[in-house]
């Protein structure tokens, strides 16, 4: 069968197209990056600071929706073994990055791979979390928003404010996370010069929370203080019905757990501070390039309370706090 150069013309125009979109099609996939995004455990107040990483990387046209990003996400449920094989499957997978959502995702990150790009969030300073060097130096990976301890001394200083007949502090914390554990110094001496009483007690995981709470709560304190903790995100509302029986208000420096329950805060909205990583990490996926980018402390903290809970402790927070 022979073909006149018409039709030759016209066959050969065919086969341009067809390899022309070929290409388009596998520059599309190419075109739309991969990453791991890892939280420790399911949890409201968390999935705020998720919410805001995704936002961010959408504002910035990175989306699922509009096939112009890939997510690979794993949850550990709280739980330390799970967390290894999550972080060691979303390696495998050689992801253009991998965000970590609290101070033991990142931690088990930074310590798994040396060459994706980490970018934190929900996790204290890469000195608090004992991932720099002899030399102070963070890894040289790991990137995204930290944030110090100085806004719990802060935050403390919120019940001489709100509830200046209190005397005793009642908290619990988890002798297992380094973060819970350095709050829980700040919150001692802090504490000790104001003049407060301060009652301690550890709990492993959220299972034994409303045990603990309770016998926290028979040491009569006055107003409990709730810690950046993961047991204590975990099993807030178990806490908030705890102290609510025995009609004890709960302050904390985690604004996230004010909408949940608590009286007020002073700290970082935990929704900005994924939106301050993700802002991070939009920069990486445009340009491919870590250059200029490297951990910073969050941006905005601020005072709010929970207008339900201030009614109905008969508090009226003054101008400088901001009603959720």
């Amino acid at each position: 069968m022979s073909f006149t150069t018409p039709h030759r013309i016209y066959f050969a125009f065919i086969f341009l197209f067809f390899l022309a979109s070929c290409g388009q099609s596998n520059k599309e996939t190419v075109s739309a990056p991969t990453i791991g995004f890892i939280d420790f455990v399911e949890d409201a107040t968390l999935a705020q600071a998720k919410q805001g990483f995704f936002d961010a990387l959408k504002d910035s046209g990175f989306s699922e929706e509009k096939k112009t990003l890939n997510v690979i996400y794993r949850n550990a449920q709280g739980d330390q073994p799970t967390l290894l094989q999550a972080t060691d499957y979303i390696i495998s997978q050689n992801p253009a990055l991998i965000a970590t959502n609290t101070t033991l995702a990142t931690v088990n990150a930074v310590q798994r791979t040396k060459s994706i790009p980490i970018f934190m969030m929900v996790a204290p300073s890469p000195e608090l979390a004992k991932l720099t060097d002899e030399k102070g130096n963070a890894p040289a990976n790991l990137f995204g928003t930290f944030e110090t301890l100085d806004y719990i001394e802060t935050s403390i200083t919120l019940i001489n404010n709100l509830i200046p007949k209190a005397k005793v502090v009642g908290t619990i914390y988890s002798q297992s996370e380094s973060q819970s554990v350095d709050a829980l110094n700040r919150l001692k001496k802090k504490c000790m010069e104001l003049g407060f009483t301060l009652e301690a007690i550890p709990v492993t995981n959220s299972s034994e929370t409303q045990l603990v709470t309770e016998a926290l709560l028979a040491k009569n304190i006055d107003v409990f203080f709730a810690l950046p903790d993961n047991v204590i995100f975990a099993s807030f509302e178990t806490i908030v019905k705890s102290c609510n029986n025995k009609n004890i208000p709960i302050l904390t420096s985690e604004a996230g757990l004010v909408s949940r329950g608590a009286l007020a805060s002073y700290g970082a909205e935990l929704y900005k501070w994924g939106y301050q990583s993700g802002q991070q990490a939009s920069v990486y996926l445009k340009t491919k390039n870590t250059q200029g980018l490297k951990p910073e402390i969050v941006k905005n903290r601020n005072k709010v309370f929970n207008k339900e809970v201030a009614k109905q402790f008969n508090i009226i927070p003054d101008s400088t706090y901001s009603p959720l």
